[in-house]
């Protein structure tokens, strides 16, 4: 079976460990791909390690800069690292590369479209954010309190 199918899968199961050491084995047999990357960088978000994914995803995107998913992900890890202003940018490349398709893609734009208004007038506030796995290799981003 395919190593990114698999670790794909194991992401799907919260397994990210194991995602990653499918992953790895697909790069032995592959190479590192755009498709092996991202998801090595999907399992580490996933597993809150938040700038390690951003590497990743972002050495994903200098071999596949068209997929929505891929800045769909590295969006919410600048996110996740309270780099809001740079995850507006790269959500709405992710936004245009995907029409407005994705659910999930739509609604992190939003989240970080509100977030960047509220901080003009707002104090800095503490926001807990849960990622939410939406299809193979999307990520969605709620607030605790969602």
């Amino acid at each position: 079976m395919d190593g990114i199918l698999v670790g794909n899968r194991l992401i799907d199961a919260g397994e990210y460990e194991l995602a990653i050491d499918a992953f790895t084995r697909a790069a032995l047999d592959q190479g590192l791909s755009a498709d092996v990357l991202a998801g090595m960088g999907s399992a580490n978000l996933g597993l809150g390690r938040v700038h390690t994914a951003e590497r990743l995803l972002r050495d994903a995107l200098e071999k596949d800069e068209t997929s929505p998913e891929i800045w769909n992900n590295l969006g919410v890890a600048l996110l996740e690292k309270g780099e809001i202003a740079e995850a507006e940018q790269v959500l709405k490349r992710a936004y245009a590369l995907d029409n407005g398709q994705s659910d999930s893609i739509r609604d992190n734009l939003r989240l970080v479209l509100a977030k960047t208004e509220n901080s003009v007038y707002d104090e800095p506030q503490e926001q807990d954010y849960k990622l939410i796995r939406r299809g193979s290799s999307d990520y969605m981003i709620r607030t605790i309190s969602d």
